[in-house]
């Protein structure tokens, strides 16, 4: 019992929405095999490549209000002042936006970084230019949820990147959501910016890897300044 619960731990769970491409990978490695052998072992690759693309497992968030947790994993590559896309309604003054890249190896499960009510989910359609790139935030196809925090409205915003085809919401305007829910994915690298109200004070630096539902972005209500960082 002990060796089978130390596997089913080590095993980390697949998302449904990765259920189809996987199949979609397995057969499609069956017919490659079929015709050329050695294509089976690149498309078994490639299979089990999907399956860790669509993993989605288990976090521990912090539930404290005054923390801003990551609603991606990836790559901090943008902590600024920007003015918030029109489409949230968050006003024309600059908010503090971090921005967390996807690449096409990480954890793509989009997780609430605040517990909160959804004011509202709006969808723009856009281009697919690298996520990375910072024009993303204006040109690519987008949805953006605005939550109503215990330190007001907060913006979340699903970027689509230069493979990435489709962006998955499955909630809702009006529901709650707790700090670390799962409410969407993207398929194939992306981007995740969080746009932040006054007060809010960046726990992250450029280039750091966050952990979706458990590296801490920013904080509310703190004395402290932003945090600086060296290279080691």
């Amino acid at each position: 019992m002990s060796l089978f619960n130390t596997v089913r731990n080590t095993i980390v769970p697949v998302h449904k929405e990765g259920y189809p491409f996987i199949a979609a990978f397995f057969v499609a490695s069956l017919v490659l095999g079929w015709i050329f052998k050695p294509l089976f072992w690149i498309g078994l690759i490639l299979t089990v490549w999907c399956a860790y693309f669509f993993r989605d497992p288990e976090r521990m968030t912090p539930q404290d209000d005054d923390l801003v947790i990551s609603p991606a994993d990836g790559k901090v590559s943008s902590v600024q002042m920007v003015v918030p896309p029109a489409e949230l309604n968050l006003g024309s003054a600059p908010m503090l936006r971090i921005s967390v890249f996807m690449n096409v190896f990480n954890c793509h499960v989009n997780r609430a970084p605040m517990r909160g009510r959804i004011v509202s989910i709006n969808y723009r359609s856009g281009s697919f230019v690298n996520a990375e790139l910072d024009k993303a935030s204006e040109d690519n196809e987008r949805n953006g949820l605005v939550i109503e925090t215990a330190h007001g409205q907060i913006g979340v915003v699903q970027i689509a990147g230069l493979v990435a085809r489709r962006i998955l919401c499955w909630a809702n305007a009006n529901e709650p959501l707790d700090a670390g829910e799962r409410f969407g994915l993207i398929r194939f690298g992306s981007r995740l910016d969080v746009f932040l109200p006054e007060g809010a004070q960046p726990r992250v630096t450029l280039g750091q890897t966050a952990v979706a539902g458990e590296t801490v972005l920013a904080e509310f209500g703190s004395a402290k300044g932003p945090v600086i960082s060296r290279r080691a």
